[in-house]
Order: C-alpha cells, then sequence, then structure tokens
C-alpha cells in the first residue's frame, strides 16, 4: 500500500513539474507574449511579493469566510430541508416541481438580484454561496433518504420506534454516504461562488484582488492570485474528502478504500 502511494506521489510530482516546465517554456519560446501569459518564474515571483503584503492576507480571510460562512449555511438547511421533506408524509410530491424548477438556476443569474438587495458586501456573497451550495446538499440527501431499505424501515415501526429514532438508527446511517458527497460537492462548489461574487460584484476577497490586477494590467500579480485560488480550491477539496473518510470509517466504501 505504501508503494503504491509513493508511486502516486511521484506521479503527480513529475506531471506538476513537466507543467510548471511547459508553463516557464512557451512564452520565453515565444509560442505566446509573455505580456499576456508570463514565464512560471515570474508568476513565482509574484506570488512571493502577494504573500508579504498584508493586504493578501485580508483578502484571503474575506474569501475563506464567505465560504465557510454560506456553507455552514448551505449544509443545515440543505440535510434540514432533505430530512422533513422525506419525512412529511405527501411533501415530497408537493415539492419536487419546485425543486426542479429552483435547482437548475444558475447562482450567477442572481447576481444582479444579491446586489440590489444587499449591495457589495458579505451578504450579497452568501446569498450566492448559500444558494448554490444549498442544492447539491439537499438533492444528495433525498437520494440517501430514498434508498432506505423499506423492509428496515417497517422493521424499526414494527419495533414501536419513533419518527426521530428512526431518523437516528435507520434514516440517517443510509442518508450519510449521500450526504458527505453533498458536503464535498458544495465545499467546491461554495469556493467557485464566493470568488466569482467578489470577482464580478466587487465584494472584498481574493476575487476582487484578481479584478483589480486585471484592469491595472499586473498580469503575473493576477496569474498568482489565480494559483492561491486553485491551491486553496485543491486544500478545500482534500479536506473534504479527509472529513468524508474520517465520517464513513464504518462504511463498506472507505473500508474497501483503506484495505486496498
Amino acid at each position: 500500500m505504501r508503494s503504491g502511494l509513493g508511486v502516486h506521489a511521484a506521479l503527480g510530482a513529475a506531471g506538476l513539474a513537466a507543467f510548471l516546465a511547459l508553463g516557464e517554456a512557451v512564452p520565453r519560446l515565444g509560442l505566446v507574449k509573455e505580456a499576456y501569459f508570463p514565464p512560471t518564474s515570474r508568476i513565482a515571483v509574484a506570488l512571493g511579493d502577494e504573500v508579504r503584503d498584508g493586504a493578501f492576507w485580508s483578502a484571503l480571510g474575506d474569501t475563506l469566510t464567505g465560504w465557510a460562512l454560506g456553507l455552514v449555511i448551505a449544509v443545515a438547511a440543505g440535510i434540514t430541508a432533505g430530512v422533513v421533506v422525506s419525512v412529511v408524509p405527501y411533501l415530497r410530491a408537493a415539492t419536487a416541481s419546485t425543486i426542479e424548477f429552483l435547482r437548475p438556476i444558475p447562482s450567477v443569474a442572481l447576481i444582479p438580484l444579491a446586489v440590489l438587495l444587499h449591495g457589495t458586501g458579505l451578504r450579497s456573497v452568501l446569498l450566492l454561496v448559500v444558494y448554490a451550495a444549498f442544492w447539491q446538499v439537499l438533492v444528495q440527501t433525498l437520494y440517501g433518504i430514498q434508498d432506505v431499505d423499506p423492509v428496515a424501515d417497517e422493521t424499526a415501526r414494527s419495533y414501536g420506534l419513533g419518527t426521530w429514532a428512526r431518523i437516528r438508527h435507520v434514516l440517517w446511517p443510509t442518508a450519510l454516504p449521500y450526504v458527505m458527497t453533498g458536503v464535498r460537492l458544495a465545499a467546491s462548489v461554495a469556493l467557485i461562488l464566493a470568488v466569482t461574487a467578489e470577482l464580478v460584484i466587487g465584494a472584498p476577497g481574493l476575487g476582487a484582488r484578481i479584478a483589480v490586477a486585471q484592469t491595472s494590467q499586473a498580469v503575473p500579480e493576477m496569474y498568482a492570485l489565480v494559483v492561491v485560488a486553485g491551491l486553496l480550491g485543491l486544500l478545500v477539496n482534500v479536506g473534504a474528502r479527509t472529513v468524508e473518510r474520517r465520517a464513513l470509517a464504518w462504511h463498506q466504501s472507505v473500508r474497501g478504500e483503506v484495505a486496498v
């Protein structure tokens, strides 16, 4: 197992090194203009300058604040709504058409509404983040509860378990793998919407800083901030997968991964 992980890590490092070398060579060879795509070395220098700037850390904190608050609200609302809709008789059928109508609406389409309601502050970012991430959690929760074995549910009823006891001992263990998938997807979507909202409406954060770098023709700094956003997305995904594995340590899928 350790040798397999070592090979995987080595291949990943080799691929990253090749990508960085390609990013250095392409503008140096004149295949693209350096004014539009600077070499990797210049981006690295710009990234170092950004890290030493206090305003960068303030922008990063603003982005993480909008992401974290929006994700927490979306997860809590999505799980609660999913359980209530699934447990209350006839509520699933009554809300199905509404959910299917609202879910495909892109969150970016709500940007004008967010600006009208809350201006360019944190509340506008939260509106877009929560709307986008909520559906990821809600839909997965609905699917998870729908996957509950009806025989197990009827057995719990026959033993006199109440609604909350059945939710805890029957519905929740079955739905949890789905819920964790929804949370992992919601974490990535929330970060995308947080940066997008900052980029488009000018809310404080990495997105706004990227927009300023673009308009001021600070191209290396712009790419450096894009790299930071990408690294942040990688960390969010790795963190979400780690939480998912720990929460589902008892589940067959995770135990199978560990065994392999």
